[in-house]
């Protein structure tokens, strides 16, 4: 059964507890924003990093470690890479956002049962309206087909690009994430691309959904030679802020969007869900902006 997760009703118990799962993921700021915006409401939350490279579990494990934290008293956990696909089939009920992007990014614990939602793809577009909104974007490359890309490239096709096609080494998840958005906006053509050029000419602008340039994956996910100065680029990572991509998007001459923004606003989402309370996500923005510049 598909519903709303925002219809949840919020934790029944004081003290609320949540978290990120993720892999390679110390560097994540989700702890402060949500920790700072509960102290501003007054409320009692405490949101803890659950890194499979230090608890020590994969994939496999992910089912059994869900059920290990609703156990626990987690009231919610946020989901980022490598898991937003693989937690789809372990849950009990999913949002129509997240059954349409096969991607979950948000998991609530309600009386024995999970509920997953996904606020990427809402927060994305909020973030690119605000930063890149008045250049072109009817053609859009894509690099990566996981989970963020599922939201990013969704956001994009609302945004009204008429021509998407997206990139990932992995050619069939490439394909299969063209598949799917492909069949949500048959009035756009997306499309699968064999190499990153091939994605990247004659685009408009550039989305980097895919996990390098994370403090855990460094490095560059396509040469930078492929840009030209007409072009914007857009990073869904935020730790680090200004990625090698970003830095070298700038240096030719684009205008650049970093993650900050998509992860305040789908942190806020996610805090509505997890507490019953709305967020200031204009003091979240400030807040975020803020602590960057500690």
């Amino acid at each position: 059964m598909l519903q709303s997760a925002v219809a949840v009703a919020g934790p029944a118990h004081a003290t609320i507890l949540c978290g990120l799962v993720g892999s390679g993921i110390g560097g994540s700021r989700s702890p402060e924003m949500h920790e700072r915006e509960a102290r501003a409401l007054g409320l009692p939350l405490v949101y803890r990093i659950l890194d499979s490279e230090r608890v020590g579990f994969a994939a496999g494990d992910l089912g059994q470690f869900l059920t290990m934290l609703g156990s626990l008293g987690f009231d919610g956990v946020n989901v980022t890479h490598p898991f937003k696909q693989a937690v789809v089939p372990l849950l009990d009920e999913l949002s129509d956002a997240a059954a349409q992007l096969g991607a979950v990014n948000t998991v609530l614990f309600r009386n024995g049962r999970t509920f997953g939602d996904n606020a990427d793809w809402s927060g994305y577009r909020a973030h690119f309206l605000a930063g890149l909104g008045v250049l072109p974007r009817g053609k859009v490359a894509m690099i990566g087909a996981g989970g963020a890309a599922s939201a990013v490239g969704y956001a994009h096709l609302d945004l009204g690009a008429t021509h998407l096609a997206i990139h990932d080494p992995a050619r069939d998840r490439a394909e299969a994430l063209a598949k799917r958005l492909g069949a949500l906006f048959p009035n756009a053509q997306v499309v699968a691309a064999e190499t990153p050029a091939e994605a990247i000419t004659d685009a408009d602008g550039v989305v980097q959904a895919s996990p390098i340039g994370m403090l855990s994956h460094p490095g560059l996910p396509f040469d930078p030679a492929l840009l030209a100065s007409r072009m914007w680029v857009s990073d869904v990572i935020y730790f680090p802020l200004e990625t090698e991509l970003l830095l070298a998007a700038k240096a030719v001459g684009c205008a650049t969007l970093n993650g900050g923004g998509m992860a305040v606003m789908q942190a806020a989402h996610a805090f509505a869900l997890f507490t019953g309370h709305e967020p200031d996500s204009a003091r979240m923005l400030a807040d975020f902006a803020a602590s960057g510049k500690a």
